[in-house]
């Protein structure tokens, strides 16, 4: 009879030695892996992303990886997936509004994705992006949450009274400013940058 191995029930990350028993110790989940690998992310880039290093990070063996994922590129999948439904819950969390008060909202949308007080978040977005430069998978990601971002945008320009077309030039001027903004080191140009940024919002939303 062939002998096959047989897939322990209990993840190597919460395996003890003693008496040869498996005791609970520490459940590492799904989540747990993704919320590491976004960090090295971040910091490092796509080619820093290794299960070496995620284990290392994790405290775990690098065989509890396998348990969890397939491969290096399920956990690419993850991550993707992990920031394209964040991303899209944001927006529409960020462009939520009710009558009367669309151009607050168009404001305050600058406001969030034009601050500098979310270093991370934007560490990981254009770790991403840069991601995306060599990986289709990671471009149709990135493509999915631009998209929704300007609709979201779009609808909110609609509501304010302007025109689809007009609506849609706006909504991609926001984030060509916004973005742009995020890859410049400016500081320096404007005594007062806070001021400046609002003059820019101003002729983004102005009616």
């Amino acid at each position: 009879m062939e002998n096959k191995t047989v897939k322990s029930p209990v993840p190597p990350e919460i395996e003890t030695t003693a008496d040869r028993r498996r005791v609970p110790r520490t459940q590492l989940d799904p989540g747990r892996w993704v919320a590491a690998a976004i960090d090295v992310l971040a910091r490092e880039g796509i080619a820093g992303l290794r299960v070496e290093v995620l284990a290392k990070r994790c405290g775990v063996t690098k065989g509890s990886f396998y348990w969890h994922f397939k491969d290096r590129r399920a956990l690419f999948t993850a991550v993707l997936e992990h920031w394209k439904l964040g991303r899209i819950r944001d927006i529409e969390k960020t462009t939520a509004f009710t009558p009367g008060e669309e151009f607050a909202r168009l404001n305050y949308v600058i406001e969030v994705y034009g601050a500098n007080r979310n270093r991370k978040g934007m560490d990981i977005e254009l770790a991403i992006r840069d991601w995306a430069r060599h990986d289709a998978g990671a471009a149709a990601v990135v493509e999915a949450v631009d998209l929704h971002r300007l609709e979201c945008t779009r609808k909110l320009f609609v509501a304010a009274g302007m025109s689809d077309g007009e609506a849609k030039s706006r909504s991609l001027l926001l984030y060509a400013c916004v973005f742009g903004l995020s890859l410049m080191h400016y500081d320096p140009f404007d005594s007062n940058l806070p001021q400046l940024k609002q003059r820019i919002a101003e002729r983004i939303v102005a009616a």
